[in-house]
């Protein structure tokens, strides 16, 4: 093809010399001499492209490639801009030249192109063997062409389709490759420069270097940015490991700045260099190469965590989930061995931290490490959609309400008092309130003058806590287990008496605690997320003898079961005579809907709907409908019914609970079968066609989803297919539209509900039901640890 190409071009170059005034001899031997820069004096498009494939052919003779460079200084995105354009055709040759600065100069010609117009850079991108030709100009050693190649990439990334062409031919590896082999970046000064957005996150970092490095980690932290799960994945290990490992020593500096909350000018230091990388841009990249790295967050053996918490005695742990399990507090002491133990999973937070009697010099230090970490929704399946929704918030400092509170309780007013109350009102009235490290100093302060400091989310921030969190997660078949730290000055109350809507294991690691546990109010046990009424918790006149006194000792452990008023306080002297500050963890077993008794009724309901498919049509006034579809609705409504009744349909089902080498299964195993034949046989005998149908009826009537509660089905996947409206979950509008027919032919409805009832009674299993349900538990701790590897990376407490 090339060699046709050739012969084309020598034919018109021959037909546009016969079209020349012929002049003299001399006047000839001058054209020769010159013809090169007449004819890119005044040659058009097509007159370039066939020198540059003349040259190209010929390139083996003398003075052919500097008539390439020649051409390619004349050639402008003007030019390119013509379709059909041959010229792209040549790029491959231009960009894998041997010789530097026609390399370079290709480079810049797809640079050029690529902002020329949207349709330009498609084309390019959509050029294989361009895009190829210019990840082989990435693995260049002439510092030249990297660089031409470098800012090629960030022109042709200004769209997702180049993006993604430059994801599929391992653009990404050949720049982060490219970036590891600068000397000495990792330690070269950065600053951080305001843009004036009025977000710290979105601040440029300058950096004290040339810009060589700098627009090598820009590419790469674009294309990062730019990655799905599976190409995150297929990252050679050792490539990803080491650049992330270079972004969380860049991060550190960062941070560090950030945290000083003094941003310059663009135009303050003319050695440092500002690059166009966000402070959230670069927290992004290491969030993203955290979740699919191998270094994962560690677990400690469940053999471990069981023994760590309820001893070594199997009789223990059997004693306390069959009779104190969300039902009564219970004490766990350490009599015989102290936290510094090997063996013990807090040993490891505890140690470093160097706690001593005098107080706890080591807030600062440990706050001026932390990021703020943004709730993620309890059913998002996928962590790409959190990054999306957080924006540009990722990688900021710590924010008071959601991170911190620093506050006491005021014993004769029983109410709470925060140190930064101005920090608190703003929070309400203006938004989030973002550290800066006065203000981390100043909870020193507020320490000493009898205020607790609270951090939340320790699971997200330190490893070892982390460990704990998955370690006791997976023991109670659990999506995830949250973990906040408490450090109360001597004599003080930090938070007034509450209850919680999950159960907490209160882990004193320094000093001692007082624990006042009141009776339960309701035998309901409350419902996570579900609006909590504690104002009549600290009113309730409840006598000292129903209360438990409970002092906590380093090393002990206190058990509270969700719904469980409580207050807890510091002496002003030790046991020793001498006064110490206190500090725990708090371990919070959340149990969520789904994994609820009632969330696994469904799930059963489900999954022996998918097994027991029996269309039952019947035409109501002219409409055809299928009974067995309503009536598996209807029977939804009812289980959530009882669910909101029956106490035991709020537990938490413990059926996927982690089984340990150690024990001897069939005890739990057999508990957990015998709970489900329970509620089965509740909802065949408690559940009510008359109150499901007139619980729909109320929904419609407030324009209310009757199926809210329970969207998270969706995430089912049975046969292959996820559970769509057409199946067991009738659209809000379709459900309006046939609830009036179902009123009016009632009874054949109810005969259609009881059948189904009857059956779905006697024919579920609880081991069909268990790959199901484990399979949901899955989705919904996959992208929460996800979330725990990224978070932690962005934390400099390691």
């Amino acid at each position: 093809m090339l060699r046709w190409i050739c012969y084309i071009c020598s034919a018109q170059a021959e037909k546009k010399e016969r079209m020349e005034t012929h002049g003299n001899a001399v006047r000839r031997r001058k054209r020769a001499r010159a013809s090169e820069t007449f004819s890119l004096e005044h040659a058009d498009a097509d007159t370039i492209f066939a020198l540059l494939l003349a040259a190209i052919c010929n390139s083996h003779r003398p003075g052919s490639l500097s008539l390439i460079e020649k051409c390619l200084i004349k050639l402008n995105p003007s030019f390119l801009s013509q379709s059909p354009n041959p010229t792209l055709s040549l790029l491959p040759f231009i960009l894998t030249s041997k010789r530097a600065e026609m390399a370079a100069r290709g480079a810049e010609i797809v640079g050029a192109a690529s902002l020329f117009s949207l349709e330009m850079n498609e084309q390019i991108a959509l050029d294989g063997e361009i895009v190829k030709g210019l990840v082989s100009a990435l693995g260049s050693s002439k510092r030249i062409v990297l660089m031409a190649a470098c800012n090629a990439v960030l022109d042709m990334s200004t769209t997702s389709v180049a993006r993604q062409r430059l994801l599929e031919l391992s653009a990404l590896e050949s720049l982060m490759f490219g970036f590891l082999q600068v000397p000495k970046f990792s330690g070269m000064p950065v600053s951080i420069c305001s843009v004036n957005d009025g977000s710290v996150t979105c601040c440029k970092i300058g950096i004290e270097e040339d810009e060589f490095p700098v627009v090598l980690l820009t590419a790469s932290i674009i294309l990062i940015n730019s990655c799905n799960i599976e190409q995150l994945e297929k990252l050679p290990r050792n490539l990803s490991e080491t650049f992330l490992a270079s972004l969380k020593k860049l991060w550190a500096e960062v941070h560090n700045e950030m945290l000083l909350a003094n941003p310059m000018k663009s135009s303050q230091e003319a050695h440092i260099y500002i690059s166009n990388i966000r402070i959230n841009n670069l927290a992004e990249s290491i969030f993203r190469l955290s979740i699919s790295s191998s270094q994962v967050t560690p677990t400690f053996p469940l053999e471990v965590v069981k023994r760590s918490i309820f001893g070594s005695s199997k009789s223990s742990f059997e004693d306390f989930m069959l009779t104190h399990w969300e039902a009564s507090p219970f004490l766990i002491q350490r009599l015989s061995r102290a936290l510094s133990e090997d063996d013990d999973i807090f040993s490891s937070f505890v140690q470093p931290l160097h706690l001593t009697k005098t107080g706890p010099s080591f807030i600062s230090s440990i706050l001026r490490n932390l990021v703020s970490c943004f709730p993620i929704a309890s059913d998002e399946i996928d962590i790409l959609s959190f990054l999306k929704e957080v924006g540009n918030k990722l990688g900021c400092p710590i924010i008071y309400q959601q991170d911190i509170r620093v506050l006491r309780t005021e014993r004769q007013l029983k109410r709470e008092v925060h140190f930064f109350q101005e920090s608190l009102d703003s929070c309400c009235k203006k938004g989030s309130h973002i550290f800066n490290i006065d203000e981390v100093k100043k909870c020193e302060e507020a320490y000493k003058e009898g205020y607790t400091v609270a951090v939340r989310g320790m699971e997200f921030r330190f490893e070892s806590i982390a460990a704990i969190a998955n370690g006791l997660a997976s023991f109670f078949g659990q999506p995830s287990v949250g973990v906040n730290m408490y450090l109360t000055p001597p004599n003080s109350q930090g938070l007034a008496r509450h209850f919680d809507d999950h159960c907490v294991f209160v882990c004193q690691l320094f000093g001692t605690k007082q624990w006042t546990v009141f009776p339960q109010p309701n035998v309901q046990l409350p419902r996570l997320y579900d609006p909590l009424d504690n104002l009549y918790v600290a009113d309730a006149e409840v006598s000292m003898a129903e209360c438990s006194k409970i002092l906590l000792n380093e090393g002990d452990i206190l058990y509270i079961p969700r719904g469980f008023p409580h207050e807890a306080c510091t002496d002003d002297v030790g046991p020793n005579g001498s006064a110490r500050c206190s500090m725990h963890l708090t371990l919070g077993v959340e149990v969520e809907p789904p994994f609820e008794w009632e969330g696994f009724a469904h799930v059963a309901l489900c999954c022996w709907n998918q097994s027991h498919k029996q269309p039952h049509y019947a035409s109501f006034e002219s409409v055809l409908v299928d009974l067995h579809v309503i009536s598996i609705n209807l029977l939804h409504v009812a289980i959530g019914q009882l669910g909101n009744s029956n106490p035991t349909f709020r537990k938490a089902c413990l059926a996927a609970a982690f089984s340990l080498p150690s024990d001897t299964r069939y005890w739990l195993d057999l508990n957990q079968r015998t709970i489900f034949s329970h509620l089965i046989d509740k909802i065949n005998t408690e559940s009510r066609f008359l109150e499901a149908l007139r619980s729909i009826e109320v929904a419609i009537q407030k324009n209310e989803d009757p199926f809210q509660r329970i969207q998270w089905l969706r995430l089912l996947n049975l046969d292959g297919e996820t559970i769509e409206g057409h199946d067991w979950n009738l659209s809000f509008m379709e459900l309006s539209k046939l609830f009036p027919l179902c009123v009016t032919h009632k009874e054949k409805v109810e005969a259609a509900f009881m059948h189904v009832k009857s059956k779905f009674c006697d024919e579920v299993l609880f081991g069909n039901v268990l790959d199901s349900y484990k399979m949901l538990l899955d989705k919904y701790r996959k992208p929460r640890k996800q979330y725990m590897d990224g978070m932690i990376s962005l934390h400099c407490t390691s």
